[in-house]
């Protein structure tokens, strides 16, 4: 079997950029989806043989050119011979000093250097630059960027000392410009480094390879080897860096998509090879699709004895990730935070992926960042941990992050020195504001501290008059209604279940609904109560949480109305089925409604071998019947929604029990029973949706 090639793999032993061989392969007929994806051995073969006769071709042409115009100057040069021994050597000798002047003795250019930029900076053509390269064993084109040990022997080859100029440079020129001077878009684009989070299940290794990194690739080498906790770091791989984001975890990262915030470029998903996916791994999976960006999955501990790479594999393509060793476009790096086996290659991934992106950002523009941490500290006052996004903060700039402002009086980064400034992807901690601004809340630059003081009173005007009131976008009834508003093309929906069939089964049906106008669109689907998690995520991706014969933990509903998520939950799946199809249709106006039984508090829990928890109840108003719904309320928060399974007056079974008496009741699928817990019992009638017209 034939061994295949990575397309990246390809473009960088042949000096391509990923994108000019993918455009390559699709003109010869080789489509491919992205850079990760394989190519056989013979196809390999065949682009390597076109790229190389192609530049064989323009070498050959470029030297009959060459040879042409050699011969062309001695013609000259005999005829200037000629024209000496005639007399006329004085208007010759003005001409040959008239010719092309020699290049700089020394050249200042800015990294990144492309071979085309090098050819200009030199005064040479770039098929002579690219001959030279080819004299050196390195075969390139005219956009290909060149290292700078490359630079400096093609200068030193041309009798040029070549000066690298720092970006710096530029920037401080331009100090002074302000937002009221140009528009954003009119400030030059430059590549920035990306920005990372570590995501994944708990133990898996998130920290341990973090610290790895910290130890090999960002403390090394410094005095005293203290580093400030901002919430960052950054690692230097190369001439390159990368930004980590020390979030505790996908919940704080989709807090601040929640908030609108894009923080982060790129996901390392950590896989533990000996434990393989875990729910948490899947939620991680969910949450990082939810905000659409690339994944790179670590595959953590490869230096234990169980270690099982296959098991994770096949876990990652049962939830929607393609291995690049099964044909898809997911790079999966072997890696031991224990070793250090595989960090190089994940760090180089992380660039490659960073490549692809072609993140850029702005530093002459006005600065925009975001919190990723922020608290009251004992001689600093407020601190916030913040991500430079946009622009270059500056000490001594004065800033507006909701209702808090303040004066720009110290930076610090991440290894706890004080700077004057910061450019874009670069963690910082800024010391001056006037309070304490929430995580995920975006901090811009003002003219003056007068400004920023009238923009912080505004917004602490507009939370007062709103008095923190949520508008609930995500409701069931409403989800139809902002489809024009807001052009929202699918019902998203945060599932859970209380066996691994129903979720199988809700996903299938749900997945069958078929809409002109919306799509509905399983999120996350999991197995067990509804969490903090689901409601985080609901709320970050603007979706409904369903929960089908499930529980809901104890301060959830609370949550779940402070973000505007609405919850629903369900235990027969056919009405979950409709309720779904009706939100899609925009066919809301109940049909239905509850009509109150009766309500009971439990007073007893009795736990019977055979049959399990039965609840003693004190019937306070109404009936209890069997077979009715019910709903379990503790401290005013629903939890559980179902039916009555059995009801039961001391020993006997009977149908229903009246106000003023006790019973043992026996709910289906729930028994986390408290004493103090209410029940609520209720029947679903049918209404005319005509009758009140």
């Amino acid at each position: 079997m034939s061994e295949k090639v990575r397309v990246y793999d390809l473009a960088r032993e042949l000096g391509l950029t990923n994108k000019e061989l993918i455009a390559l392969l699709e003109k010869e007929g080789v489509p491919v989806k992205s850079h990760a994806s394989n190519l056989e051995a013979d196809i390999a073969d065949i682009i390597r043989d076109i790229v190389i006769k192609s530049r064989q071709k323009k070498q050959a042409k470029a030297v009959a050119q060459q040879k042409q115009k050699s011969e062309s100057e001695q013609q000259k040069h005999k005829a200037k011979q000629q024209d000496k021994q005639s007399g006329s050597a004085k208007k010759a000798q003005p001409q040959e000093e008239a010719e092309p002047s020699s290049p700089p003795k020394e050249l200042h250019l800015k990294t990144p250097i492309t071979v085309g930029m090098l050819a200009e900076g030199l005064g040479k053509k770039p098929n002579e630059l690219i001959f030279t390269l080819m004299s050196m064993n390195i075969f390139a084109t005219i956009t290909q960027i060149l290292e700078v040990e490359t630079v400096e022997k093609i200068c030193e080859k041309f009798g040029v000392k070549f000066v690298r100029e720092r970006r710096e440079k530029v920037r401080e020129a331009d100090k002074e410009k302000t937002a009221e001077d140009t528009d954003e878009t009119d400030f030059p684009k430059e590549p920035r480094p990306p920005v990372v989070c570590f995501m994944g299940h708990v133990d898996h290794g998130k920290t341990s390879l973090q610290d790895y990194i910290r130890h090999t690739h960002v403390t090394s080498g410094e005095a005293g080897g203290i580093t400030q906790h901002i919430g960052a770091s950054v690692a230097r791989v190369g001439d390159q860096t990368i930004t980590f984001l020390d979030t505790p975890g996908h919940e704080a990262f989709t807090t601040m998509r929640a908030r609108g915030a894009n923080s982060t470029d790129i996901a390392v998903l950590v896989v533990a090879a000996d434990d393989g996916v875990m729910p948490q791994t899947v939620e991680a999976i969910n949450h990082a699709k939810a905000a659409n960006i690339p994944i790179v999955v670590a595959m953590n501990k490869m230096d234990l004895p169980s270690a099982d790479p296959d098991k994770v594999l096949v876990g990652l393509q049962q939830h929607g990730l393609t291995p690049e060793d099964w044909g898809g476009d997911i790079a999966v790096i072997p890696v031991s935070a224990h070793t250090g086996e595989g960090i190089d290659d994940l760090l180089e991934r992380i660039l490659l992926e960073a490549e692809m992106l072609e993140l850029t950002a702005a530093p002459q523009a006005p600065f925009q960042g975001l919190v990723i941490e922020a608290k009251m500290e004992s001689g600093r006052g407020p601190t916030a941990n913040v991500l430079v996004q946009n622009g270059t903060l500056r000490l001594g700039d004065y800033l507006i992050c909701g209702t808090c402002y303040g004066k720009v009086r110290a930076l610090i980064d991440y290894q706890g020195k004080t700077v004057k400034r910061a450019l874009p992807s670069t963690p910082i901690m800024i010391l001056g504001l006037s309070g304490v601004p929430e995580a995920g809340e975006q901090i811009t630059v003002c003219e003056n501290e007068r400004e920023a003081k009238e923009k912080a009173q505004e917004t602490a005007e507009i939370l007062k008059n709103e008095n923190l009131a949520v508008v609930r976008k995500t409701s069931l009834e409403d989800i139809f209604a902002t489809i024009e508003e807001e052009e929202k093309p699918e019902l998203l929906i945060v599932l859970k279940t209380d066996v691994r069939g129903s979720l199988e089964a809700i996903i299938e049906n749900i997945n069958k609904i078929k809409h002109d106008k919306i799509s509905a669109r399983v999120i996350h689907g999991g197995v067990g109560e509804i969490t903090e998690n689901d409601v985080v995520l609901a709320a970050a991706s603007k979706a409904i949480v369903i929960g089908f014969h499930v529980r809901i933990m104890p301060g959830i509903s609370r949550l779940a109305k402070q973000k505007g998520v609405d919850i629903r939950l369900y235990s027969v799946i056919y009405e979950l089925l409709e309720q779904v199809e009706r939100a899609m249709k925009g066919q809301l106006a109940p049909e239905t409604k509850e009509t109150p039984l009766g309500e009971a508090e439990i007073i007893q829990v009795f736990d019977i071998s055979k049959t399990g928890k039965i609840c003693g109840c004190r019937v306070k108003s109404g009936v209890m019947k069997i077979n009715a719904k019910a709903k379990v309320f503790r401290e005013k928060e629903l939890i559980y929604l179902g039916h009555v399974a059995s009801l039961k007056h001391f020993k006997e079974d009977v149908r229903e029990i009246h106000a003023g008496n006790e019973c043992g009741i026996k709910l289906d699928n729930f028994e986390d029973f408290e004493v103090g817990d209410r029940l609520e019992l209720f029947n679903i009638v049918t209404v005319d949706p005509f009758a009140n017209h």
